[in-house]
Parts: C-alpha cells; structure tokens; sequence
C-alpha cells in the first residue's frame, strides 16, 4: 500500500513539472516565448511620478543623456515623448482638495513657473537628450503635464523639447495643438467635470487622446 501511494506521488510530482509553469514571486518561469509583456507599474495603476513641486529658487536640472530619448509619433504625425525620459511629474502642492487656491486661482501657474535662465539651459541638453535637429525655435520647451494640470514645474521627467506639429512654419515659433487641449482638460477640471488626476494621467499617456480618454472628445 505505501509503495502504491509512492508511486502515485511521483507521478503527480512529474505531470505537474511537465504541464504548468512555475511562479517565483510576480516573475513567471518558463512562460512561453510569445507571452505578452506585463504592463509597467505606471500604466497598471494609472498613476505619474510625483515631483518635488514649487520651489523658493529653481537650479537647472539635469537632463537625459545625449542621444538617450527618442521621439514618437501618432499616425497623423504630431509628436509625443518617450515615455522612459518623460512619463510626466505631478505638483503636490496641487490637489484635488485645493483646486480653488491653486491651478483654478488666477496667477496660481505664473508664480510658480521657473525662469528662463533656468528653462534655458534645460532645454539646451534636453534638445541633445531627444537628438533634435530643427530650429530651436520651433520647439516648445514644454512641460508634458501642464502647470495649469497640476504638472511639476521644473522636474526634468516632466518637460520636454516638443517639436512643431505638421503643417508647420518653419521658422515662425512654437504653435502645438497641446497647448488647447491642455486648456480643454484645465476648463474640465476647474469646472469639477473631470477628476485632476484623471486629466494628468490623461495627458501624461497621449496628449492627442487625452480628451476622449476623458469622456469628452469634443472639449
């Protein structure tokens, strides 16, 4: 009898070595080569990095290194970041508690807003850190979460060298169609149809969808 209970074990020990595959913690051992990659933390939770926030005097912050980030872009062409250089940085000086005293407040984003002798030489290493090669001009220094969405001012995982849109002048300054759509999402937010994190995640994800994202296609 206990030579028969032996046996059983060792067979049910072997069918399941052969047929399931083995789990260590969240990492999954001997999974098939073509099972699809696991969503990054970020994108499981619907959440961006919180940043430092408002400071009493800014210092220029270094940027990725040259060569590092690369460009997207939608199917129509307009440009998004790469997300592992810029996957955008929350205020937390902004809450969903406080709308009223600070980006809903006018002023609230000119007081906080860095300078340009800050902004400058970011956008310098940053335009070496993306590999831009257009007018500098024409690229907006941009922040991917808007200070007017509660977006960290002066952050390096928040700002990024925006190139023109197509259709673009070349030449004739920065003018992206982000920028109406932040102020869309901003109107939304103030106007309590919209959650704020919703918006920041929103746009933090895909500045061009970030409104249907929200429910409201048309602003």
């Amino acid at each position: 009898m206990k030579a028969h209970k032996a046996v059983a074990v060792a067979l049910l020990v072997i069918g399941v070595s052969a047929g399931c595959s083995k789990h260590t913690g969240n990492n999954l051992v001997n999974a098939p080569a073509n099972a699809a990659p696991q969503p990054s933390a970020q994108a499981a939770t619907g959440t961006v990095p919180v940043g430092p926030g408002p400071q009493g005097t800014y210092t220029v912050q270094a940027q990725p290194a040259p060569g590092s980030c690369h460009f997207r872009k939608t199917s129509d062409g307009q440009p998004l970041p790469d997300p592992a250089c810029t996957p955008g940085a929350t205020n937390p000086k902004v809450t969903q508690a406080n709308l009223a005293e600070t980006i809903c407040k006018s002023g609230y984003t000119q007081s906080i807003r860095p300078t340009t002798a800050i902004t400058g030489p970011e956008k310098a290493a940053n335009i070496k850190s993306y590999g831009y090669t257009g007018d500098p001009s024409d690229a907006e220094y941009d922040h991917l979460i808007s200070l007017e969405l509660g977006g960290d001012p002066n952050d390096p995982r928040n700002i990024w060298v925006e190139p023109p849109s197509p259709g673009h002048k070349q030449g004739a300054g920065p003018n992206n169609p982000k920028d109406g759509v932040e102020s869309k999402l901003h109107s939304l937010v103030c106007g309590n149809k919209i959650k704020l994190a919703d918006g920041q995640v929103a746009i933090a994800t895909d500045w061009t969808t970030a409104l249907a994202k929200v429910g409201f296609p048309n602003g």
